[in-house]
């Protein structure tokens, strides 16, 4: 190919405003180049030049015999950065030598034939950047003439199409994830399509549920392809989704679906939702669903069980009684009534108390309280009313029935007639009492030091009490641990300590995470198995505490277990005496174990009797007042006084019972609605503080707007009760939205927006130690007499907040105020 040239005229014009391209041909020395001088050059060179770098479309130029290279401002980015910049000048070959196998012949191609050549997201690698990239193109070589109407280059003409050629890849890549989503999902899921409702997908469950192959249902109408269903309902369901785009949901459906030639009853739990299209219009519904027939079967079984086990303990002479986890009495058997000659709705609604001899009640409440609390068996002897009005003992025992994870379900409890042994045992109390008297006088003194010095023996020997370097290697062992453990001190001095652990525990890296918990939380506590020397497992509670030395930096760890596998039964004596009545509670126990039934007796069931007592004192001092002496009025009024804290106790205890579950519908509202009806409602206690309640601009919340109403009534009342006589009280109620992943804490997820209100006052404070008991049931920082109160108000603001899946803290320091932090999820 030779270069044919013809000079016209001399000027630069088709240079002047063709950007930084352009100002580099002006500024190369071509008077040593085949091209000579740009003053020589053909008009057909730089008239193409013109067209290409006035040009906002990426054109390249191949020119001549030795393919000289020049190129526009729109190209030059495709040649990256440390690459081939500047190529201006250069021939074609020595600019493009890693792709000229490919491009050479197409350019070979285009100056023989003239004819033009394009591809569409071709992949050209070739080096930019400092590196070899993979680049993808859609390009046309065109012909370029010269003055005499040959051709003596090429054209190119592209666009860099690699972020859509990628695209396209990832679009593919996750719609085949999607799918493979859906095949593998653990529930049923199907797309129908079209008022038909023609299946589009169905995954495997979804067959497996309807008993079909997929070659029998997709393209398919749902109720061609199944025609059982027409009669059962559900052609009118996917209608009515399909109408009205509102999703349906339900639980344990039954239907009948034909499987393997049978017609078999199944149940279901399953959604019709329904498909947009890009417009919004509905164009088809997906079901989602699992089948529950074992459930459903298991649990009516379970229901029948339950039939006959109440007849069987109905039959039985002693007391048999159940309650929910919180303790609340929801079954008693038939010996129950007979014994107390009240019905079923007298002890359900007027509680069981009302059985109990007075004397006896406030310990009877306490001791079922800790057991309820702790999950510790309940044991207690108490007298029991008969219906002539005679009190007769009863020893009452209760076991907490857990589940495969240790919950408990229920309590299951028993109360049997100790009259005759109970006045036996005080008979031989009183004679013992009499005849040691004196001895036991005299001996006082040495008596506590011995149980003091025998207690402490006896507590280190139950405490395997040991010292660990901070890479976990024990360093120290004490006389409780190889009692405990089986190991002798110079056996596992110097050994780390996960020899104690199960494989399985030690395979996890159970030990290493629980250092690591108390090296950043400043202490581990863990409930587990442990293995003794010998290969035995025990269950051991134990409590790692990291320790630091001057600069807070962990030196090591103090580890301290405690054996729990064996419980001693305290009372021997009692155990002894009455050595048929415990076989006979055994007995009963093991049917206990069978009972499976729920009820509910909520705290307003103790206002009943509550209002006689508050009644009839009220009606003594009305009408006897005068007749009363002055420790008797003093005592009704102490009286009168301790039913009002216990009302007040009742109140807040139902008010606490009933955040336990989400009642009334969300709404999205404003905050400082709530906020003024809470400040209407304590108009008069905000005047008689001078109260100055300040808030700002507030969230667009989802909440039940009873529940927050009462969050604001007892954060508002807390800080009228608890402020400085000397000053006016100043509540302040700020708010803002912030992301999860700026926040601090567990709690938080880091893509969900929260609103972040903030609630402070000038009180009186508390200590900042005391931040998170202050929100336990019942807790006090001060007195009855100082502050009144019950302790439940705070821990119902927490419940109302986590019934909004949201957090709550506090800061306090006595003397300057108290705040709190309640960060509530946003759905936008």
């Amino acid at each position: 190919m030779k270069l044919n040239s013809t000079h016209k005229a001399n000027n630069l014009l088709f240079l002047e405003n063709s950007g930084q391209m352009g100002k580099l041909i002006r500024e190369m020395d071509w008077d040593n180049t085949n091209l000579g001088p740009i003053s020589n050059w053909p008009v057909s060179l730089r008239t193409t030049l013109a067209i290409i770098l006035h040009s906002s479309y990426p054109m390249f130029l191949f020119w001549g015999d030795e393919l000289i290279c020049f190129y526009n401002d729109a190209y030059r980015p495709s040649l990256g950065k440390e690459g081939k910049h500047p190529a201006i000048g250069k021939r074609g070959k020595e600019v493009w030598p890693e792709i000229w196998d490919f491009i050479g012949p197409l350019i070979n191609d285009v100056v023989t034939t003239a004819k033009p050549v394009s591809y569409s997201d071709q992949l050209v690698p070739f080096y930019r950047n400092g590196r070899m990239e993979d680049v993808y193109w859609t390009f046309c070589y065109s012909a370029a003439f010269d003055d005499n109407g040959n051709v003596n280059g090429v054209v190119v003409t592209c666009t860099e199409t690699t972020e859509t050629v990628i695209t396209k890849r990832e679009l593919q890549e996750s719609e085949r994830r999607l799918r493979t989503m859906i095949a593998q999902a653990p529930v049923s899921i199907a797309i129908f399509q079209g008022k038909d409702h023609v299946t589009e997908l169905a995954n495997s469950l979804a067959l497996q549920m309807w008993g079909r192959r997929e070659d029998e249902v997709l393209g398919q109408p749902i109720l061609e392809a199944m025609p059982e269903l027409k009669s059962q309902g559900i052609k009118e369901l996917l209608d009515d989704v399909y109408n009205t785009g509102k999703t349906f949901s339900t639980s344990e459906f039954p239907v009948q679906i034909m499987r393997k030639g049978n017609l078999n009853m199944a149940y279901l739990n399953f959604s019709f939702e329904p498909l947009l299209d890009t417009s919004g219009n509905i164009e088809g519904i997906m079901a989602l669903g699992i089948e529950v027939t074992d459930q459903v079967i298991s649990r009516k079984g379970i229901e029948e069980s339950e039939k006959k086990f109440r007849l069987l303990a109905d039959s039985l002479p002693q007391f048999v009684w159940t309650a929910d986890p919180e303790g609340n009495l929801n079954y008693f058997n038939q010996s129950v009534f007979e014994f107390s000659g009240l019905s079923q709705d007298q002890l359900i609604n007027k509680g069981w108390l009302q059985m109990v001899h007075p004397d006896d009640r406030k310990n009877n409440f306490r001791t079922w309280e800790d057991s309820i609390a702790t999950g510790k068996d309940f044991s207690l002897e108490h007298r029991f009313r008969r219906h002539d009005g005679t009190y007769r003992w009863q020893l009452s025992h209760a076991k907490p029935q857990r589940n495969d994870d240790g919950i408990i379900q229920m309590w299951v409890g028993s109360s049997t007639d100790i009259q005759e042994q109970k006045i036996f045992l005080d008979e031989l109390e009183k004679q013992v009492k009499e005849r040691t008297a004196e001895l036991l006088e005299l001996n006082e003194s040495l008596k506590k030091s011995e149980q003091r010095y025998h207690l402490m023996v006896e507590e280190v020997q139950d405490y395997a009490i040991l010292y660990l370097n901070p890479e976990g290697i024990v360093e120290n062992w004490n006389t409780g641990a190889e009692k405990i453990k089986g190991y002798k001190a110079d056996e596992i001095i110097g050994k780390n300590f996960s020899n104690f652990y199960t494989k399985e525990d030690r395979k996890s890296g159970l030990p290493k995470r629980l250092l690591g918990l108390a090296a950043k939380k400043g202490k581990a506590l863990q409930e587990g198995w442990r293995v003794r020397k010998d290969g035995t497992l025990f269950w051991a509670s134990v409590v790692i505490t990291a320790v630091h030395n001057e600069k807070n930096e962990v030196i090591g760890y103090s580890k301290v277990t405690h054996d729990l596998t064996v419980k001693k039964e305290s009372d021997d004596a009692l155990k002894e005496k009455q050595a048929e009545l415990e076989q006979k509670n055994i007995e009963l126990q093991k049917m206990n174990k069978e009972l499976q039934s729920f009820a509910y007796i909520s705290s307003h069931d103790l206002q009943e009797p509550l209002r006689k007592i508050q009644t009839f004192a009220s009606r003594i001092i009305e009408k006897d007042h005068d007749t009363l002496s002055e420790n008797g009025k003093y005592l009704f009024k102490r009286m009168q006084l301790s039913a009002e804290r216990m009302q007040s106790l009742i109140d807040d205890l139902l008010a606490y019972s009933r955040t336990h579950n989400l009642e009334g519908d969300f709404e999205r509202i404003n905050l400082n609605l709530i906020i003024e009806q809470v400040k209407q409602d304590l108009s008069e206690e905000l005047l008689q503080k001078n109260a100055i309640i300040e808030t700002d601009k507030t969230c667009m919340v989802n909440i039940i707007p009873f529940q927050f109403k009462q969050l604001f009534y007892n954060l508002i009342s807390n800080s009228l009760k608890f402020a400085k006589p000397e000053e006016p009280v100043h509540i302040t109620i700020k708010n803002e939205y912030v992301l999860g992943k700026l926040l601090e804490g567990e709690y938080f997820q880091e893509d969900t927006k929260y609103c972040h209100i903030t609630f402070s006052d000038n009180g009186i404070g508390f200590e900042q130690k005391y931040s998170e008991k202050i929100f336990e049931l019942f807790q006090r920082l001060y007195g009855k007499t100082e502050y009144p109160g019950t302790g439940i108000g705070l821990a119902i603001i927490k419940r109302i907040v986590e019934n909004h899946y949201g957090v709550i803290t506090a800061q306090g320091e006595l003397g300057k105020g108290a705040t709190f932090n309640i960060y509530l999820p946003v759905d936008d």
